[in-house]
Order: structure tokens, then sequence, then C-alpha cells
């Protein structure tokens, strides 16, 4: 009974306390610093920096979600949503732009497909005609 009262008032004392905001915000500043400065040097302005950069990326996720953990903040999903919202404002803003592969690329997508389409009828004529044209000789 002793031993259920102290489960239950450790599990109280863990989940009941509140969630320490400015820990969570000084320390997600660090990561943050650490991670702009990696960033500085990835030409993020004038494309699209995510698959080189994405180590550095997931480094920002785990420390985030590692002081989101220990400032008790885990649960309040807004803090860390705001912090990678701004993150993807700042540096991943080019990557959602779709575009075109370049001619050639697309020539030799398409081109193959259309060789097949135009002589596969002739080929088949010439396979199918060609034992009755060999019967006849």
């Amino acid at each position: 009974m002793v031993l259920s009262t102290y489960l239950l008032a450790l599990i109280f004392i863990r989940t009941g306390t509140a969630c320490d905001q400015h820990m969570f915000d000084s320390r997600v500043d660090d990561c943050l610093s650490h991670f702009n400065k990696s960033m500085e040097t990835s030409g993020y302005q004038d494309s699209c920096p995510w698959p080189t950069e994405k180590r550095i990326y997931n480094t920002l996720k785990m420390c985030v979600d590692h002081w989101a953990k220990e400032s008790r903040c885990k649960g309040h999903g807004f803090l860390t949503d705001t912090v990678f919202l701004e993150v993807h404002k700042m540096y991943f803003r080019l990557c959602g732009q779709i575009q075109d592969p370049p001619l050639t690329t697309l020539i030799m997508l398409i081109a193959p497909v259309i060789v097949v389409t135009l002589f596969l009828p002739i080929l088949c004529v010439n396979l199918t005609t060609w034992n009755l044209w060999a019967l006849k000789c």
C-alpha cells in the first residue's frame, strides 16, 4: 500500500509539473545557433538544401526533442512545431517548388516510349506475315 502511494506520488510529480518554457526557449536557441552556423554555408538562398543538409537537420531535431523532454514541454507540441515552422520558412522555402527536369532528360525519358509505339505494329505485321510469305516461295 505504501509502495503504491509512492508510485502514484512519483507519477503525479513527473506528469503534474508544468512546462518550463523559459528553459526550453534558451536551450533551443543554443540548438538553433549551431544549426544556423551550419546552414550558412549550404547555399540555401539559391536552391533547396534538403538532401545534403539532412544530417544537420536531424541533429537539430534530436536537440529540440531532448530539450523538450528535459524541460517537460514534450507534450506541448506547439512549442516544437513553432521552432520547425520557423526553420522551414527560413531555410527550406525553396524545397516545395517543383521544377521540370532539363529538356534532354525529358526527351530521353519520352523518346523510347514513342519509338516502341511506332515500330511495334510494323514488327507485328512483319512477324505474322513472314510465315505466310515463306510458305508461298
